[in-house]
């Protein structure tokens, strides 16, 4: 395994809260008139995020449901194959739906996430990420709801990763070369 280290702090706990009430705005404004909406928390880097962004929502009725989506690993690039998993039957049918990620990065999950649960037959389906990386991009995904565009570089905190470490930072830190 190899040992890596915080290079610099990319985006501080303020800044991500501002971030996180810019989003929650966004999406209030844009279901102002929904009784009710699903949100689909891609796990496990986006958990923390879901948690703070669904407290700000003013939705009435809020249904939140859990998929496991990845492309990593142990690696700090995508293997391009992503692994969804649902912890639970997802009954979206006719629903409003917002599938809430950490990051877009090659696009690859959120295409292949998308046109699954585009069978399921939503009224809506968006996508809202915190984290948005075009510079990436190998599909012509696009999320519908984008927190910050950040450089290419590897980052974890705030329910980012790299190993499963990393997660609990309150702050977006921006790894630096490994070691072994």
């Amino acid at each position: 395994m190899k040992n890596m280290k915080i290079k610099e702090i990319l985006m501080t706990e303020e800044e991500i809260s501002g971030i996180v009430s810019c989003l929650a705005d966004r999406i209030n404004n844009d279901c102002k008139n929904c009784d009710k909406l699903t949100v689909i928390c891609v796990l496990k880097g986006a958990a923390v995020f879901a948690s703070d962004l669904i407290r700000k929502l003013s939705v009435p009725d809020v249904k939140v449901c859990f998929i496991k989506a990845e492309s990593y690993g142990s690696a700090v690039e995508s293997s391009g194959s992503v692994k969804i998993n649902s912890y639970e039957p997802l009954e979206i049918q006719g629903e409003d739906v917002l599938i809430v990620e950490d990051i877009v990065d090659t696009g690859h999950t959120l295409s292949q996430l998308t046109a699954q649960l585009k069978k399921l037959r939503p009224r809506s389906l968006k996508v809202c990420t915190m984290f948005d990386k075009p510079t990436r991009r190998c599909t012509e995904f696009v999320p519908d709801y984008a927190g910050a565009e950040i450089p290419n570089e590897f980052i974890v905190g705030y329910g980012l990763d790299f190993d499963e470490r990393y997660r609990n930072l309150p702050y977006v830190a921006v790894l630096d070369d490994c070691t072994e």
